[in-house]
């Protein structure tokens, strides 16, 4: 008895939504699914986007605490190693992310067949 219950209730909103016209797939208004509506292509590229404007976000930040931790190191030779290597890495991580960003443009410049940037 609980389980048909249970099963009626699940499937209750399906059949009222379906009865309604939520459920029709319509791909020039990019579905009823919510998702997004582009190519594979599209969605790697804004996914790439992304993870690169966090990585070099994530190292300007990280230059900035590597700055104040060499401010802060009052001469301790171990505390400015530290921050040096912090800073190495910092300019590393934002170089890679510049690197991407160009990599991915000219990527995607190439497969569309554009002549300009």
């Amino acid at each position: 008895m609980v389980y048909g219950a249970s099963a009626l209730a699940l499937t209750l909103p399906t059949l009222v939504f379906g009865a309604a016209g939520y459920g029709t797939f319509d791909p020039e208004a990019g579905g009823s699914t919510g998702l997004a509506g582009g190519s594979i292509m599209e969605i790697v590229t804004n996914i790439m986007k992304w993870l690169l404007t966090a990585v070099g976000i994530a190292g300007v930040i990280g230059f900035a605490i590597a700055g104040i931790l060499y401010l802060t190191a009052a001469g301790d030779e171990t505390r400015i190693k530290s921050a040096k290597s912090a800073m190495v890495a910092s300019i590393t991580g934002v170089i890679v992310a510049i690197v991407g960003v160009v990599a991915l443009t000219a990527a995607n410049t190439m497969l569309k067949g554009d002549a300009a940037f």
